[in-house]
């Protein structure tokens, strides 16, 4: 059936190469990276890409079928009759029974595929970050004894609680350095005492008898951790490759893992560190160590949630039944709405941004899915905020990705926004354009409040003079770059009508340090997180929950540029974020894939 007609279409758009299309009955992927990558090429845009293990599925699907194709065999048998003669009878057999599992395989997969597409729990750790050790004992069903290394618990206080139904233990050594760290005002200081707090409450009113065998970990509640916590009750030590000195901490916690190797010799002992040098000397010494993965929110930054799904040509022909099409006027804006219903709604999400663009000529698709329903979905079609009369602040977008953005940032129902994308993709010129537009013109907020982490790239300066905000205007140079270009904007107002304007776009805009945000509360605010890939879970948890009546968070940053230690792509704040809120119909996410910045910057990040 013909496309129905739609008001508004934004202007330059990304290639279609950028997201795969999506098809009925698999789950939406895209990969955050720019490179197209030939495997997933056939698959949708939007929430996933294929682990190893999934590429491995296919590359045997495919030698499956491959058997089943005795007719394009026999030509490559003729055309090589010096092949060794014991290949063939060999090959045969093996072929033949398998064939017919070809079809129930690809469609148990499909079945996987579809329970799996909005599943929040953490995702099942791969086979290649774990040790043969702990993958014999998993094959076996055996439970196994975690070793834990003193910076997994300062990283994590509640890790004692994530290992199931297996053992923890705590060398005398561990626990020795958590008293070396509790001093101090750090984060680091701030876990070290509370997993102090932790293990006092969990030793409280037991004998001595019971340490020794065991004191059960779901004792104070945590109801999923059914192992036990063991400590280390007596000196044991195993002797270590000559040339390690004794008296270092981490080859006495080495000792330790080698002696109940000796000890318990039907169990997988596997230590457990955040040190990558202490996981290479155990290795070197035979001894099985793993990385703390409990804390990733997702394998692979690949898995990471873009908001933004590309339809298949056919969607209106699939989906376009009984179709429903109204108009309503909200919050000035006139938009129209369509009800579908039809095999690819379930791998939507509400506030997830649908597009379709025909190579037919017919007009392209561009809306918001707003609501869901079964197999029913109301979309939404979008403003054009690339066209110059809804420009906001004199910004216009200059890409889909972008337009989406804007829809975003103007929605005052849209409570919480994430943006990603790499350098020069204009996150913060379209939140601070945003932000003024809603502050000064529309007052649908009282000021703009900034804040970021202050973790430096290089070595750190020292301490800064003066107040607040001027020890925080260092760090906030990204936000000062981008007034110079919005307070340009306007070519008509002269120089005293810029200074002017200069100074009341100041008196609205906060610069806020993050160590003062513990207990405060904001209402009616446009608060913008800069650089939020540096916020480890619990510190972004902390500025989300200061959100008062009224009040907008934005969240900006880069998961390929984290700068504090211990935090990776796959346990930052910012990826923790997006793949909680994912799905919420008062929260949006979009990821920026094209940059805007400079032709100089473009190629840049390409060859660089």
């Amino acid at each position: 059936m013909p496309l129905p007609k739609i008001p508004n279409e934004p202007a330059t758009m990304l290639l279609v190469k950028d997201y795969p299309k999506a098809e009925p009955g698999r789950s939406p992927v895209r990969s955050i990276s720019a490179k197209p990558d030939p495997e997933v090429d056939d698959l949708i845009s939007g929430q996933a890409v294929p682990t190893p293990k999934s590429r491995a599925r296919r590359k045997a699907q495919d030698t499956l079928a491959a058997a089943q194709a005795p007719v394009r065999a026999a030509p490559v048998a003729e055309a090589k009759p010096q092949a060794a003669p014991e290949a063939a009878p060999k090959a045969a057999p093996q072929a033949a029974p398998q064939a017919p599992n070809v079809a129930p395989i690809s469609a148990k997969l499909r079945e996987q595929d579809a329970e799996q597409l909005h599943s929040t729990k953490h995702k099942p750790v791969d086979a290649q970050l774990k040790s043969s050790t702990r993958r014999k004992a998993d094959h076996s069903g055996l439970t196994k004894v975690f070793v834990l290394d003193t910076n997994v618990l300062m990283h994590d206080p509640s890790s004692l609680f994530r290992f199931e139904e297996h053992d923890v233990y705590l060398p005398m050594m561990t626990l020795e350095e958590l008293d070396n760290h509790k001093k101090g005002m750090s984060e680091v200081a701030r876990n070290a005492r509370q997993v102090s707090r932790t293990l006092d409450a969990l030793i409280a009113n037991v004998d001595d008898d019971a340490i020794e065998s065991g004191i059960p970990l779901s004792k104070l509640g945590n109801k999923d951790a059914k192992g036990r916590l063991l400590f280390q009750t007596r000196l044991t030590s195993a002797p270590l490759p000559e040339g390690l000195p004794e008296g270092k901490a981490d080859n006495q916690i080495l000792g330790v893992v080698r002696a109940l190797e000796q000890q318990q010799a039907g169990r997988a002992i596997v230590l457990v560190s955040k040190d990558i040098n202490m996981r290479i000397k155990a290795r070197a010494i035979g001894l099985p160590a793993e990385d703390y993965f409990n804390d990733h929110v997702l394998e692979d930054s690949d898995l990471l949630y873009s908001g933004v799904v590309q339809l298949p040509d056919n969607f209106w022909d699939t989906h376009g039944k009984d179709v429903e099409s109204w108009q309503e006027n909200k919050n000035g804006n006139s938009a129209t709405y369509y009800r579908v219903t039809g095999p690819l709604i379930p791998t939507l999400l509400p506030n997830q941004f649908v597009y379709m663009e025909p190579k037919d000529g017919q007009s392209p698709l561009y809306a918001q899915v707003k609501q869901i329903d079964g197999k029913t979905a109301v979309l939404q079609t979008l403003r054009d905020y690339s066209h110059n009369k809804n420009n906001v602040w004199g910004i216009t977008a200059r890409n889909r990705e972008q337009n989406f953005a804007l829809n975003l940032l103007m929605n005052p129902e849209c409570d919480f926004v994430t943006l990603l994308g790499q350098a020069g993709t204009g996150k913060t010129l379209l939140a601070l354009a945003a932000g003024l537009a809603q502050v000064l013109e529309t007052k649908l907020y009282n000021e703009i409040i900034v804040t970021r982490v202050t973790v430096p790239v290089g070595e750190d300066i020292g301490f800064l003079p003066g107040t607040e905000e001027e020890k925080m205007s260092p760090w906030m140079g990204a936000f000062d770059d981008n007034l110079e270009v919005l307070m340009k904007s306007d070519g008509d107002a002269g120089d005293w009508g810029r200074a002017a304007t200069q100074d009341l776009i100041r008196s609205r805009i906060k610069i806020k340090s993050l160590n003062f945000m513990r207990g405060r509360t904001f209402v009616n605010k446009f608060l913008i997180i800069d650089e939020a890939q540096n916020l480890t879970p619990k510190q972004m948890k902390t500025l989300v929950t200061r959100a008062g009546p009224g009040t907008k968070i934005l969240c900006l940053g880069n998961i390929a540029q984290i700068d504090t230690p211990y935090l990776t792509e796959g346990s930052s704040g910012l990826t923790y974020v997006v793949d909680r809120f994912k799905g919420w119909n008062h929260g949006g996410h979009v990821t920026l894939a094209r940059g805007e910045r400079s032709r100089l910057a473009d190629h840049a990040s390409d060859v660089l």
